[in-house]
């Protein structure tokens, strides 16, 4: 049990767990968003259409459960679920990772290259700065 908590520990492991759990639930509530908040508006103002029983029938055998159909409905509304996931991490991702600010350089006076302020010599040129 030792040996799995370090690696855990070592790793990003508990890491992605984490985020693997967190976006299954997030999954949930942006399903739930789409499916009882977003689309029953759009479905009524396009004419009280649920777009979750919208389909083609490609053989119809009088129960639904053994018809054959393309259930385009389900695909739109999975689109849209996609689309408002992604908006989501997106803006997530991009307020929580932020690039780190470039080190302080200055530059060489003989070859004119960018080295680290702490340098003592110039990694292009080799002079002593």
């Amino acid at each position: 049990m030792s040996g799995f908590k370090a690696f855990l520990l070592k790793t990003n492991a508990l890491a992605l767990a984490v985020g693997v759990i967190i976006g299954v639930a997030m999954g949930n509530v942006v399903n739930s968003l789409v499916n009882d908040i977003i689309m029953p508006p759009i479905g009524m103002a396009l004419g009280n259409i649920d777009f979750s029983q919208l389909k083609v029938v490609l053989k119809a055998t009088g129960d639904s459960k053994t018809e054959v159909a393309i259930r385009y409905g389900s695909f739109i509304n999975l689109v849209i679920a996609f689309a408002v996931v992604a908006l989501v991490v997106y803006v997530v991702a991009s307020l929580l990772v932020r690039d780190a600010p470039a080190p302080p350089t200055k530059t060489c006076p003989f070859c004119k290259e960018a080295v680290p302020v702490e340098a003592t010599k110039c990694r292009a040129c080799t002079s002593e700065i």
